[in-house]
C-alpha cells in the first residue's frame, strides 16, 4: 500500500494518477503503516515506511535533518535517468549529496535533481520536481512538439514502479494492457471527403489538381515517390472529367478500400454532421474547413459500415466550445446512425482548455482529440486512456499517429522508410508500457494524389502480427473504464490484513490482467538500480470479488509471503 501525503490542491490529479498507475494507494493516515509514502507537501510528519519519496523543488521540513542541501532551481529541465530522457516543465531543483554514500537517481545539467539515501529503516529519494504537478500539466495543458515522441507521464510511473521494486517492495498492479495481448490498437478515420464528384471547380479540386501535376514532378525530383506512382497520379488527373461524367470510378470514395484492408477488424469512422459549416472561432476564419457532405448523405454506407461491427462517431464542428452546438451535432449522428454512446473527434483537432467539460455537458461519452496535427506522439505524454481534470465521466482517446503529420510537406514531410522508423518507436513504446496505440487515417490517403494506402496496409499487418487487441474507440474506452472501475480494498484472514479486488459491472473482455511485482535482492550497504524484477500475474474478468492474498496461497501452496528468490512454479 502507498501512502500520499499531496497538496491540498492536488487531490484530483493524484486520484487520476493512480487510476494510470492501477496499484493499491490512499491519502495518507498517520494511524496506520505504509510499505511506501510518495510526498509532495512541504511539511511532512514522521513516516515509518520501507521506502520515502519526496517531490519538490522547495525546501521541505524534512530536508535540513536527512542533511539535504537544495542547490540550483529553475524551471524546464530535461532529466536523465539511468540514459533515458524525461522532460520536466515546472519549477525543479538540484541538490548536493551529502557523502560518497548517496546515489544519484536522476541527473540533470545542472547537477543532481535525484537523491537516493538510506537511514536504519528507510529508503529515501529526493527528487527535485512535483510529480502530481507534472502529471497535471500533462493532463490538462499536454507537451510540446518537440517532445511529442517522449510518453513523458508513462516515463513517470515506470520510474516510480522501478524504486518501489528496487527498495524491496513487493507490489500489485493492474496494467493497462489486457490479458493475452502485447497492447491495445484503436483504427480510425476522420471523413473529411467522400468523393472528388462534390467538388467541381473548387480549391480541393484545383489542390489536387496541382498536387498531382506540378506537385507530382517536385516529390518525385526529391525522391519522395517512384516513377510508378507519379504515373499513377497522371493516370488519376487524366481521368478526373470522367469521373465527373460518372463513366470512371470516383477516386475518392473511402469506405470500400478501408473495409478491403481492415477486414474483421473494428474500425472507427468520425462522419461530419453537418456540410457547409466552417464553423466558428476558427483560426484565421479559414472557410477551407466546411465539408461539402454530412452523415446524411452516406445511408448506403452507414448501414454497411454499421453491419460490419464499425463504429460511427462524430467529427465535430464547434462542439469544441458550444454544448448546445455539441448536442446537435450529436444528434444528427445518432439520428442517422442510431448508436448511442457516441464520442467525438474534433475536425481540425481544434480544442482549449475548456473543451472536455464543453463535450461533457454535450451528452458525449469519450473524445479523441488530444493529438497533434504537427507530428505524431504523445500530446498528453501517455498511451493510456486518461479522465481529463474538469470532466466527471468523460474520458480522452488519445491519439498517437496521423497520416497527414507524417507526409505533408509543410508538417513531418517524411520519407516512407523515415516515417516506418518512427511509427515503429511508438508500436515498440506500446509494448512497452502498454496501452493503445490510436492512429487516424483520412478518406482520400488511399487513393490519388497521396496513394499512403500501401504505407498503411502494410501498418496494419505489422500491429495484427504483434498480438495487439483491435477494439474501436468505444470498445477500447469501455475496456480502460471497466479497468477505472475496479477497486482495491482490505481483506481480514486469520493470518491477517489482506488485498482484494472489488468490481460490480459486466464482465471485463478481454479480461484485466493482475500482476504481481517481485522485487529484487536489494544490496542495502550499496543502493543501486536493480535488473527488471520478475512478476507473476493472472487473468480476470471482473465477475467476482477477488482475495489476491488467499488466491496466491492457495494456488502456491504456502503462505502469500512468498520469498524473494522464488516464483511459484504454477503461474
Amino acid at each position: 500500500m502507498i501512502g500520499v501525503i499531496a497538496k491540498p490542491e492536488q487531490t484530483a490529479v493524484v486520484e487520476e494518477f493512480f487510476e494510470l498507475f492501477k496499484t493499491p494507494w490512499e491519502f495518507y493516515d498517520q494511524d496506520r503503516v505504509y510499505d511506501v509514502v510518495l510526498a509532495t507537501s512541504d511539511h511532512l510528519p514522521d513516516v515509518d515506511a520501507t521506502l520515502l519519496l519526496v517531490y519538490g523543488s522547495a525546501v521541505k521540513n524534512s530536508d535540513a535533518a536527512s542533511g539535504i542541501d537544495v542547490g540550483a532551481r529553475g524551471r524546464g529541465v530535461m532529466l536523465d535517468c539511468h540514459g533515458s530522457s524525461l522532460p520536466i516543465y515546472g519549477p525543479f531543483a538540484t541538490f548536493r549529496a551529502r557523502d560518497k554514500a548517496d546515489n544519484a537517481v536522476v541527473t540533470a545539467s545542472g547537477g543532481i535533481a535525484g537523491l537516493r539515501f538510506e537511514s536504519e529503516r528507510t529508503f529515501t529519494i529526493r527528487l527535485g520536481y512535483d510529480l502530481f504537478d507534472e502529471a497535471r500539466l500533462l493532463i490538462s495543458a499536454g507537451q510540446p512538439v518537440e517532445n511529442a515522441h517522449i510518453p513523458t507521464l508513462d516515463a513517470h510511473i515506470e520510474m516510480l514502479r522501478e524504486w518501489i521494486l528496487s527498495a524491496g517492495v513487493p507490489l500489485l498492479e493492474i496494467p493497462p494492457v489486457p490479458s493475452g495481448h502485447s497492447f491495445v490498437v484503436c483504427l480510425t478515420h476522420d471523413i473529411d471527403f467522400v468523393g472528388i464528384r462534390n467538388h467541381f471547380f473548387d480549391h480541393s479540386m484545383w489542390g489536387f489538381v496541382y498536387r498531382s501535376s506540378i506537385g507530382g514532378v517536385r516529390n518525385f525530383v526529391r525522391r519522395r515517390i517512384s516513377s510508378e506512382r507519379l504515373f499513377r497520379m497522371w493516370r488519376a488527373l487524366v481521368s478526373l472529367p470522367f469521373v465527373y461524367l460518372g463513366w470512371a470510378k470516383d477516386f475518392w470514395n473511402p469506405f470500400e478500400w478501408y473495409l478491403r484492408v481492415e477486414k474483421d477488424l473494428p474500425v472507427t469512422y468520425f462522419l461530419i454532421p453537418f456540410k457547409g459549416r466552417a464553423g466558428e472561432r476558427v483560426p484565421n476564419d479559414d472557410q477551407y474547413r466546411a465539408a461539402a457532405y454530412d452523415v446524411s448523405d452516406l445511408p448506403e454506407w452507414t448501414a454497411i459500415l454499421t453491419k460490419a461491427g464499425c463504429e460511427l462517431g462524430v467529427h465535430g464542428i464547434d462542439a469544441w466550445h458550444s454544448a448546445d452546438k455539441g448536442r446537435e451535432e450529436l444528434a444528427r449522428i445518432g439520428t442517422v446512425t442510431g448508436q448511442s454512446g457516441v464520442g467525438i473527434r474534433m475536425h481540425w483537432l481544434l480544442h482549449d482548455t475548456n473543451t472536455a467539460f464543453v463535450l461533457e455537458q454535450a451528452g458525449y461519452a469519450y473524445d479523441s482529440t488530444a493529438g497533434y496535427n504537427e507530428t505524431i506522439g504523445y500530446r498528453n505524454g501517455t498511451t493510456q486512456v486518461f479522465r481529463p481534470l474538469d470532466a466527471q465521466a468523460l474520458l480522452e482517446l488519445p491519439l498517437h499517429i496521423q497520416d497527414g503529420a507524417l507526409f505533408f510537406s509543410n508538417r513531418l514531410d517524411l520519407s516512407e522508410p523515415e516515417a516506418w522508423a518512427r511509427c515503429g518507436q511508438l508500436i515498440g513504446n506500446a509494448g512497452r508500457f502498454g496501452g493503445v496505440l490510436t492512429l487516424v487515417w483520412h478518406d482520400r490517403s488511399h487513393g490519388p494524389e497521396r496513394f499512403w494506402g500501401d504505407f498503411y496496409a502494410r501498418l496494419v499487418q505489422t500491429l495484427k502480427s504483434a498480438n495487439a487487441w483491435f477494439g474501436t474507440a468505444s470498445q477500447v474506452v469501455g475496456w480502460f473504464r471497466k479497468r477505472r472501475e475496479v477497486r482495491f480494498g482490505q481483506s481480514e484472514s486469520a493470518s491477517g490484513a489482506g488485498t482484494s479486488l472489488l468490481y460490480s459491472g459486466e464482465a471485463i473482455d478481454p479480461p484485466l490482467r493482475i500482476r504481481l511485482h517481485h522485487p529484487s535482492v536489494v544490496n542495502r550497504l550499496e543502493p543501486r538500480r536493480e535488473p527488471p524484477a520478475a512478476h507473476i500475474e493472472f487473468a480476470w474478468n471482473g465477475r467476482t470479488s477477488l482475495d489476491v492474498d488467499r488466491l496466491l496461497k492457495g494456488m502456491c501452496g504456502r503462505p502469500s509471503g512468498l520469498p524473494r528468490t522464488e516464483l511459484c512454479p504454477q503461474w
